[in-house]
């Protein structure tokens, strides 16, 4: 007898249909074909031992499984639930031939027959809604996930049992339902560190403002202890929040690469990700035989902090100097491409030297000529050149520490954040990907960032005074413009720019020399 039974293969962020053909017929043997890894082919063995413990074998027939379309290649143990329950129906164990083509059936079988988690529950959910299905058979895990998809049933299960019960009896499986818009807004504001917390470093304060209002890439240089790292943490609390396409986005990023934790449904806060500086090129920007997301693509509509930045090897930088530009990355293998977004604040903090004392004004530094400058050529310039806001950070005094003066809430700035943001979406609505004063083009500097003709000047007179390079003129004029949206102005004014030029210090020629 001949059954067919449905699944999805996970490529980049989206599902492919897997349709699961199981021939039952005399003789003895078991086949399973359709280009299979390693964890697919051992099914069979969780598969037995499963449906044994339920009063279930599978035939000591010729079995023959096709995994079609059979070109793509079949990675995980997802495919156990599916696989059984094709076998039950073609060896006639269980009832609901017509029934099981309704449905998408993807779960890991333990070999009690209780089910494990899998990854990319959301996108198998909405692929199952474009394919007209009636809904889809999961983990009871991964059921919230894949509920906030409408229009299809979620059924969670515990065991396969379940599942049995459902095409054999007739026993219903109570559809997992989640209001989206409440589960959006439930988790919106809830953010583990806040600004309030952050006594002094006002400078700090003020361009990370900045940086948030306009999309700004920003590094952080200072002495250790200076705060670097507690600032950056604060980011995320002041960046404008997700909107619902940027939440269901970043959902869908996190389930394929088995990031959501159980029974969770929707990333609504902006995810914050730092990697250890010993990660891989492929860790960072995605990849590997068969292309997971990477680092970069798990903070998509976040925050990628880097810290100890000229820590970092070489290779491992500059593979991220295209997903800056673009906002995505490019997975090339032999027969098929596959694209991750990649829509990121880019944050790094570094020590301005080895001992970490340079420029600090209580500590003298100890390295020798040209050491300071050597380190700070770990960074390249090409990279360096996409980070438009440079931040020395000074340690905080004793006097501010003790200080009982209140300090600003993480909400306050947001506020004045989303203002701006809001300009700019007004400012860029007719323009394609285009959000931020950050994601400006050349051309559209030019268009939007006009200066009178004595900000010029002065514009003019610092490249020369302080040595600043021609690829700051560009990242000085956006900043500027950020600036004055959160000043409500539509013109950029002389104190706009000049603080603008403030940002560049590693441009100065001056510096670490």
């Amino acid at each position: 007898m001949l059954i067919k039974t449905y699944s999805c293969a996970l490529m980049g962020v989206a599902a492919i249909p897997i349709s699961i053909e199981v021939s039952i017929e005399l003789g003895v043997n078991f086949l399973l074909v359709g280009l299979p890894d390693s964890a697919v082919k051992e099914s069979q063995q969780r598969i037995d031992t499963a449906l044994h413990c339920h009063g279930f074998k599978i035939p000591n027939k010729r079995i023959v499984i096709n995994m079609a379309p059979a070109d793509i290649r079949k990675e995980g143990s997802a495919y156990d639930l599916t696989l059984a329950v094709g076998i039950l129906l073609a060896s006639e164990q269980i009832q609901g031939t017509e029934k099981v083509e309704d449905y998408y059936i993807m779960g890991e079988l333990s070999l009690d027959g209780t089910l494990q988690p899998i990854r990319g529950a959301l996108p198998v959910a909405i692929e199952a809604r474009k394919r007209g299905k009636r809904g889809i058979i999961l983990p009871i895990q991964n059921a919230r996930e894949a509920a906030i998809v409408g229009d299809i049933e979620v059924l969670g299960v515990e065991n396969i049992k379940q599942v049995i019960d459902f095409f054999n009896k007739d026993v219903p499986i109570e559809p997992v339902k989640i209001n989206i818009h409440n589960e959006f807004q439930r988790s919106l504001n809830e953010y583990e560190f806040d600004f309030s917390d952050v006594k002094g470093q006002e400078n700090i304060k003020r361009a990370l403002e900045i940086a948030a209002a306009g999309g700004h890439n920003v590094i952080l240089i200072g002495s250790p202890g200076s705060g670097k790292t507690m600032l950056a943490k604060r980011l995320p609390s002041i960046l404008p929040p997700l909107t619902l396409n940027e939440a269901l986005e970043t959902t869908k990023i996190h389930s394929v690469a088995g990031k959501m934790s159980r029974y969770a449904s929707l990333v609504s806060v902006r995810p914050f990700r730092s990697p250890h500086h010993t990660i891989s090129d492929v860790a960072l920007v995605g990849g590997g035989q068969h292309p997971q997301p990477g680092e970069i693509s798990l903070a998509h509509n976040g925050v990628l902090f880097l810290d100890e930045l000229p820590e970092f090897k070489r290779t491992v930088l500059e593979v991220m100097r295209q997903p800056l530009e673009d906002r995505y990355v490019t997975i090339s293998r032999s027969k098929y491409t596959v694209e991750f977004p990649a829509s990121f604040m880019f944050v790094a903090a570094m020590n301005p030297c080895p001992c970490g004392n340079y420029n600090n004004p209580k500590t003298p530094c100890t390295c020798g000529q040209g050491i300071v400058q050597r380190y700070l050529n770990k960074v390249s310039g090409p990279l360096m050149d996409r980070i438009d806001i440079h931040v020395e950070v000074v340690p905080v005094s004793h006097e501010e520490l003790a200080s009982t003066k209140p300090v600003e809430a993480s909400a306050k700035i947001r506020e004045r954040v989303i203002t701006a943001r809001t300009l700019q979406r007004k400012r860029f609505e007719h323009i394609q990907n285009v959000f931020c004063n950050a994601q400006m083009s050349s051309k559209m500097v030019r268009a939007y960032c006009a200066i009178s003709k004595e900000g010029e000047e002065r514009l003019k007179l610092a490249m020369e005074k302080l040595g600043l390079s021609a690829r700051a003129y560009d990242r000085i004029l956006k900043v500027a413009r950020t600036i004055a949206d959160l000043d409500n102005s539509m013109n950029i004014e002389i104190e706009h720019l000049s603080e603008a030029i403030n940002f560049r210090s590693l441009d100065r020629d001056n510096w670490g020399r």
